[in-house]
Formats: C-alpha cells, structure tokens, sequence
C-alpha cells in the first residue's frame, strides 16, 4: 500500500487494528496514547506526531519503507494508479455487525 496523504496512514493503521481483531482503546494502550488519539490518527489527522505515528505502526507490526519514486511517478500522470473505486473503498471499510472501532 503506497501511503500518500495522512489519510492514507489513517487507513492503514485502521485497516490492519480491524484484521488483528484489536479495538482502539487496546491498540491505544499499547502504543501509550489515548483512544482519542488514535480516533484521531485513523481519521487521518494531519498533525499526528510523527513519532507517535511510528510507534503505532510498531505496535501493529506495520514497516515503512521509503523508495524513490522516478521522474513523472506521481499519479496525476498515471491514469491507472489515480483510479479508485470508491465502491470498493466503501465496502472494505464498512463495519460490519457486531463490529466496534
């Protein structure tokens, strides 16, 4: 998963809390912060600290990497890339019943 944009983190921290079966007051203390932080970071909250960030990621067993991306690569200039569905977006991030954040 290519991560753009604070929102995309947001998804990604979500998105693997929701596949380890965790909530967010279990992942928040085990990344020492408060749930609210953490509803706040899975919104995609630009000023998320970094560090904070990080840990999270630790804690979900998540790695970074950081590539070069070449000359041209952003995806306003790759039309395939800059398509989503947003069908699909909701329906992977749709609660399901029973279902807490």
């Amino acid at each position: 998963m290519q991560l753009r944009n604070p929102r995309d983190v947001g998804l990604a921290i979500r998105e693997r809390r929701r596949s380890l079966g965790l909530d967010q007051k279990t992942l928040a203390q085990r990344v020492g912060v408060g749930r609210q932080w953490l509803v706040e970071a899975e919104k995609g909250k630009r000023r998320a600290e970094l560090g904070l960030i990080l840990r999270t990621f630790e804690a979900l067993g998540l790695t970074l990497r950081a590539e070069h991306a070449p000359a041209g690569a952003l995806a306003a200039s790759d039309p395939v890339a800059a398509t989503v569905s947003i069908d699909a977006v909701i329906a992977a991030h749709r609660r399901r019943p029973g279902e807490t954040s």
